[in-house]
């Protein structure tokens, strides 16, 4: 059910994360898959293009889009969603801006780093001051520090930027843990905008929490939400709001326009349909990115025995750290030395070295190539 693309396909499918590198260049960088469109997807879009669906799409909150997101989220996380509540926006980073921008208290901005590279500059966007909560390097686990987050709200932080699950830890974070974070924020009447554009995408059979099925979280939280990542449709442009509270909906919808419009027609069309018949598919592709994951592992370890993976509970994307290997940007040699192009650590947490963020999200093959071109790139001697 999963085909991936050859090469040429991959060209004209993925303009960004192929069309943006050298024809001689092996891409493994921005967060797309090397997998052919689901069916039941590019279906839904071919019968819109064919009916000339190129408008404006119909405003509003709930509809259709909103019967199918509920009820992805009732069959893959157990979660209950009110339709109603479901609100388009144009994409996850947009919708974060939103939130901040309208339902937010002012104050500083928490964020989880390394994080997403986009988001590292949502606080300066949005006129925050950016307070960024450190995961240790050498840390076994990749786990949010609860006693400095609760510092960071004593001191008058407002708001935590969440993104669960993390990109680019792979961290699907437990039920557990995102209660002790509830715990925090309420003690200091802080405020959650949680992004969870890859909530599908947690493997092994995990569960994906979302942060508004912790109990106690309704008044202070929003989740981002899109089928984008597990469908390959990011170009399409149609994100989720969710909230479970009547006041910040009604305070959301009371918004002006230009705080929220341009999601796209053909966007609702895809995402109304991976949501409602990609349960198959998606299935499907967790099962290949589990054999890719593990794939990966044995070759790190094969070929890159000092390489640190810690273990890969979600998403496509693989947080490896290369500093035994002596070298500040790993990424940047990858491409000079090997043609291999890889998101460098410093993206993802100014002043980091010897990280690279890698999508494993393609043919075997392919990621057999871009390990041994790794490899090649950081064992051999200067030239």
């Amino acid at each position: 059910m999963i085909r991936d693309l050859t090469d040429d396909e991959a060209r004209a499918a993925l303009p960004c994360k192929w069309g943006e590198v050298a024809p001689d260049v092996l891409p493994a960088w921005v967060a797309e898959m090397d997998y052919a469109v689901a069916e039941p997807v590019r279906e839904a879009l071919l019968r819109a293009v064919t009916a000339g669906m190129t408008g404006y799409p119909p405003g509003g909150a709930g509809g259709a889009l909103g019967d199918a997101y509920a009820g992805f989220a009732a069959r893959q996380f157990g979660a209950t969603v009110d339709p109603a509540r479901v609100v388009p926006t144009v994409d996850v980073t947009a919708g974060v801006r939103i939130v901040l921008d309208v339902l937010a208290p002012a104050g500083g901005l928490v964020f989880p780093v390394p994080g997403y590279s986009p988001q590292l500059a949502m606080a300066d966007v949005t006129g925050r001051e950016r307070l960024d909560l450190v995961v240790d390097p050498d840390a076994e686990r990749a786990e949010l520090d609860l006693d400095r987050l609760d510092r960071f709200f004593a001191d008058g932080a407002r708001v935590l930027l969440l993104t669960q699950p993390h990109n680019p830890w792979g961290r699907a974070f437990s039920r557990a843990e995102l209660e002790g974070v509830r715990d925090v924020v309420v003690r200091h009447g802080g405020f959650v905008v949680s992004d969870e554009i890859h909530a599908p995408l947690v493997l092994d059979g995990r569960e994906h929490v979302s942060y508004l099925a912790v109990d106690g979280t309704a008044d202070h939280a929003v989740s981002v939400v899109s089928p984008s990542k597990a469908f390959n449709t990011a170009g399409l442009k149609c994100a989720q709001l969710v909230t479970a509270s009547d006041l910040l909906h009604e305070r959301l919808l009371a918004a002006p326009g230009i705080h929220n419009d341009s999601w796209s027609v053909l966007g609702l069309v895809a995402a109304e349909a991976s949501y409602t018949h990609g349960d198959a598919w998606l299935a499907a592709l967790r099962r290949r990115l589990e054999d890719q994951r593990d794939l990966l592992v044995r070759l790190l370890a094969e070929h890159l025995p000092l390489a640190r993976l810690r273990p890969v509970e979600a998403t496509y994307l693989a947080w490896v750290d290369l500093r035994a290997y002596g070298h500040d940007d790993p990424a940047a040699l990858a491409l000079e030395r090997e043609r291999v192009r890889l998101a460098p650590g410093h993206d993802y947490q100014p002043g980091l070295t010897g990280h690279v963020r890698l999508n494993f999200a393609t043919s075997a093959d392919r990621l057999t190539t871009i390990v041994h071109r790794l490899a090649a790139a950081v064992t051999l001697p200067p030239s």
